[in-house]
């Protein structure tokens, strides 16, 4: 059921997910970049003994595995992304942006293999991943969004004016029916304003002299 309650749960659950994300994706830069952290005095016991709990798990038996498992986290987090319905998103802007991303992300990998010092290739890989990183979570969000907003069923038509009223004649003893005509999704219909009881639930307001 789609209740207050189970959203909430589902954000807190998204959200749980991308910040485990983000925090695979530092522990990546801790243990691939460690001689530049050691230089620049950013090394800890605490965290070294987290990276050995962890490595039993194999994410840092390779370089890309636990960068391959900070995107498959964040990938997940977007499935369930929510956001305001906004008629002006275009798919190709999601598309360029997490496209872009991916490449940048993908290849980011290559600048370790240049000739400078390691404080500066650590710092450029970190930079560009993040990068990389960050246009994946947007465009993601804006594809999660096109791709939700398409898929729900929406009662309203595209200008969000009218929705399907009663076009049944309910009738009764003292019931008054009034004809009536509305446009939906862009066709003209009839419906009927059943008033099944009057003597109830019935409020007549006027302006001084109406009658």
């Amino acid at each position: 059921m789609n209740t207050g309650e189970n959203a909430e749960a589902l954000r807190k659950i998204i959200d749980f997910i991308r910040k485990v994300s983000i925090v695979l994706l530092c522990l990546h830069f801790y243990v691939y970049c460690y001689a530049a952290f050691g230089r620049w005095g950013l090394t800890h016991r605490i965290i070294e003994q987290l990276l050995g709990h962890i490595g039993n798990m194999g994410l840092f038996n390779h370089f890309h595995v636990s960068k391959v498992a900070a995107l498959a986290l964040l990938l997940v987090s977007l499935v369930g992304a929510r956001g305001r319905k906004d008629e002006k998103l275009k798919l190709p802007t999601a598309l360029r942006h997490f496209i872009g991303g991916f490449i940048i992300y993908r290849v980011s990998f290559l600048l370790l293999q240049l000739e400078a010092s390691v404080g500066v290739l650590a710092g450029l890989y970190m930079t560009v991943t993040s990068i990389g990183y960050l246009l994946i979570l947007y465009g993601g969000s804006l594809l999660s969004r096109i791709i939700r907003n398409r898929l729900a069923s929406d009662i309203f038509n595209r200008l969000q004016e009218t929705f399907p009223q009663e076009e049944r004649l309910l009738e009764s003893e003292y019931s008054v029916n009034l004809p009536a005509r509305y446009n939906l999704k862009g066709k003209i219909r009839n419906s009927w304003i059943n008033i099944i009881n009057p003597f109830r639930a019935l409020l007549i307001a006027g302006t001084p002299g109406s009658r």
